[in-house]
């Protein structure tokens, strides 16, 4: 359960992809929040837990008072959490407590990013915090380029354009895959005829009744 900051560095440096990707500073953070030994539980690593983790106590019986060790593991989900820095939805396992966290900070990347160093007590949520702050201050460093309304409006014919193109080519891909056809409109004449012959129909069975009769 036991490990160092030394090991746990080398596996953040190598997953972000060396320290050019790191930002500036960050390096030293790292070192001065995570300590030379700390102990956290194993699957702690692997998910954002914000603080809580195993706990020890005793139970203690109505009757005649005895105690017995126990121990109180955290309430742990599967999340999908939406980032907008990445544009996509990040599966991790977190606590309740550490959505509650999320919420109030308004998103996991707001969390991530307020949350200081010493307190991502695992090797994930650093790891995350690393690698979204980088993408932020690459973000901060581009440039921002604005059109003019004509050009605007150029962008959404076009996009219009191409969305119906989509649909057609949807539309085709159907008509080819299932053999489907257009519905042919039934002809005026054929729907005259079809209603002289049911008006026929009608005439010929009262007059039989009749006759029968």
């Amino acid at each position: 359960m036991a490990f160092r900051s030394r090991e746990m560095m080398k596996k953040i440096i190598k997953k972000i992809g060396g320290e050019k990707n790191l930002g500036p500073g960050v390096k030293e953070q790292l070192k001065r929040s995570v300590p030379d030994t700390k102990v956290v539980m194993g699957r702690a690593h692997r998910g954002i837990y914000a603080g809580r983790h195993i706990q020890f106590g005793n139970r203690v019986s109505e009757d005649g008072g005895n105690k017995t060790r126990r121990f109180w593991k955290p309430n742990v989900q599967e999340k999908r959490l939406f980032s907008y820095i990445m544009d996509r939805h990040i599966r991790v396992k977190v606590t309740t407590h550490a959505l509650r966290c999320i919420d109030k900070a308004g998103g996991i990347d707001e969390y991530l990013l307020k949350t200081p160093y010493h307190k991502m007590d695992t090797e994930m949520g650093l790891y995350w915090k690393t690698k979204i702050q980088k993408m932020y201050e690459d973000l901060g460093e581009m440039e921002v380029v604005f059109f003019s309304p004509e050009d605007e409006a150029n962008f959404e014919e076009q996009f219009k354009e191409l969305k119906l193109e989509e649909r057609a080519s949807r539309r085709e891909a159907r008509r080819k895959m299932y053999g489907w056809t257009p519905k042919q409109d039934p002809t005026i004449d054929g729907a005259d005829v079809e209603e002289g012959s049911e008006g026929a129909s009608h005439t010929d069975l009262h007059d039989q009744m009749v006759a029968n009769a």
